[in-house]
C-alpha cells in the first residue's frame, strides 16, 4: 500500500487539530476517507466512484435513506 499524500479537510471547519471534520487523502489511483477524531478508520474508493457519490447526494437521490 502507497503512503497517502497528506490528509486534507475543508476550509469550513476551521483552524487548529479540534475542529473534527472529514478529511481526504490520496494514495496512487484510491482516494481515502476519514473522520478526524477517529483517524484509524479509512474508508477507501475510487475516484470515480466518489464522484458518483457526490452527484447522487448532490441531487437528492439518496434521501429517502434518511427518512
Amino acid at each position: 500500500m502507497e503512503n497517502p499524500a497528506p490528509w486534507r479537510k475543508s476550509s469550513f471547519s476551521g483552524p487548529g487539530e479540534t475542529n473534527d471534520c472529514v478529511e481526504v487523502g490520496a494514495a496512487g489511483h484510491e482516494i481515502r476517507i476519514r473522520e478526524s477524531d477517529t483517524p484509524a478508520d479509512i474508508l477507501t474508493t475510487t475516484p470515480g466512484r466518489l464522484g458518483t457519490f457526490i452527484r447522487a447526494v448532490k441531487a437528492g437521490t439518496l434521501d429517502h435513506l434518511w427518512r
